[in-house]
């Protein structure tokens, strides 16, 4: 079967079986072009509750899938490949940040999305990556226990200085890998490109920026610059999409280090068999789990 016809072979079943497909935009692109809807991850949720379909095939990680099932109970969530973790979202757990709790009782819990369902129980508030700056700001607390990315975190405490912030050392590797020296080498080679980053990667490579946004913030920035050239400081894969939607425009990785092997896990084979029910994970949660994890995701739709 070539590309092409497992392509049609899916989009034919997911219309049979009643599929809605989620795909993160750092997925491979022969998903991304059959998804229903591509973008970053909570956004995906949020368009998942609101899809009609009753079953929903996450392309993207497992906490991704996760807070799918807690924004959609009542749905089938599958996640396409099984194996598609996140290092971020699994280095702190729930019995460790109920300790830390406990050394710092006054501090607000504030989690990134990217983390497990189970953590997310204990947390105050949950932020993205483009809300956590405004969210961070209405908390009516001036300390800061912020969760699991101290790179973000840094970039958060940064914008809001009257807040008092305690981080702790997680974060993004593949974010992360990236230093002020590869910032300098990609600009040598770019002289004329603006470079747009994560708020994942570390302070000295976000305060070389000229725009500093999720990935959905950095699409948009970049389509609607009147620039022609840009230097793409997040995953490989968002320079390569924006690539096939700016035409007209260039678009260089900041480095070619910048690849999640957890994203790069889902294949196209990996949906087929999603689809065609022989293969993924459904996601099963208890229903104090999803009751509990989404208060923080509540706490962050007030505020937001």
């Amino acid at each position: 079967m070539t590309v092409r016809e497992m392509q049609d072979k899916i989009l034919q079943l997911k219309k049979e079986k009643d599929i809605c497909i989620l795909a993160h935009s750092y997925v491979a692109r022969e998903i991304i072009e059959i998804a229903d809807f591509t973008g970053d991850s909570f956004q995906l949720s949020v368009l998942a509750e609101k899809a009609p379909q009753k079953t929903v095939i996450m392309c993207g990680v497992r906490f991704m899938a996760e807070t799918v099932k807690i924004l959609s109970p009542e749905k089938t969530v599958i996640l396409a490949s099984p194996i598609a973790g996140c290092p971020m979202a699994e280095q702190m757990d729930k019995e460790l940040i109920s300790q830390v709790k406990k050394q710092y009782p006054d501090y607000t819990v504030v989690a990134y999305i990217n983390t497990t369902s189970d953590l997310k129980t204990v947390c105050d508030v949950c932020v993205t990556s483009s809300s956590a700056v405004k969210i961070v700001k209405k908390i009516d607390n001036d300390k800061i226990l912020f969760i699991p990315d101290c790179n973000l975190g840094a970039y958060v405490a940064e914008q809001v200085p009257e807040k008092e912030f305690k981080l702790l050392q997680g974060g993004c590797p593949v974010h992360a890998r990236m230093n002020k020296k590869d910032v300098i080498e990609a600009k040598k080679l770019h002289p004329d490109a603006l470079f747009l980053v994560h708020p994942e990667c570390r302070p000295e490579v976000v305060e070389e920026a000229d725009y500093i946004g999720s990935t959905s913030g950095i699409v948009e920035f970049a389509k609607k610059s009147d620039a022609k050239e840009f230097i793409i400081g997040t995953e490989i894969s968002i320079a390569e999409s924006l690539q096939y939607e700016c035409p007209d425009k260039k678009f260089y990785p900041l480095s070619k280090e910048l690849i999640c092997p957890n994203m790069k896990s889902t294949t196209l084979i990996d949906l087929y068999n999603a689809v065609n029910g022989d293969g993924g994970e459904e996601i099963i949660m208890d229903e104090q789990t999803i009751k509990d994890a989404k208060k923080c995701i509540d706490k962050m739709l007030e505020l937001g």
